[in-house]
């Protein structure tokens, strides 16, 4: 499943299990964010359902962690008038987690063991190549060079 979710100004494209940076949101980690504003909905068999702006549908998500994203310079400078600004921002962002869409609930995958068969094993064989097979092969090439 995948839906188009609205939030903090932008549009997101999820799916479950899907971990997404979004604005930041006041919420603790741990906590369950739910998506109201949701766009569009399209099924694995290429259903979709579009909203009119939005569908009574909603997504569901956990916050894993609160953060700052990395630093970005903003530099001023005017020539010949001796003015030079520098300054540096940290966007706050929450990483959030996809858990549900329209009451499909995610369920981490598990680890299945693959069970290990031996294989027979056939001893490899290679084929000895000898001085008089080299010897007709490079007479060969050297009749069809002179023809």
């Amino acid at each position: 499943m995948k839906a188009v979710i609205k939030t903090g100004g932008k549009q997101y494209l999820v799916k479950l299990g899907q971990k997404i940076k979004i604005e930041k949101v006041d919420k603790n980690i741990g906590d369950t964010l739910i998506f109201e504003e949701v766009l569009m909905i399209a099924n694995d068999n290429d259903e979709v359902e579009i909203g009119t702006p939005f569908l009574k549908e909603k997504v569901e998500g956990k916050v894993i962690d609160q953060a700052k994203a990395k630093k970005i310079i903003i530099f001023k400078y005017k020539a010949k008038k001796r003015y030079k600004v520098k300054k540096g921002h940290r966007q706050l962002f929450s990483l959030v987690e996809i858990t549900k869409i329209a009451d499909k609930a995610f369920e981490s995958p598990k680890k299945e063991e693959k069970k290990v068969e031996p294989k027979l094993e056939k001893p490899i064989t290679k084929k000895k190549i000898t001085k008089k097979v080299k010897k007709e092969t490079k007479e060969k090439k050297q009749e069809t060079f002179f023809e």
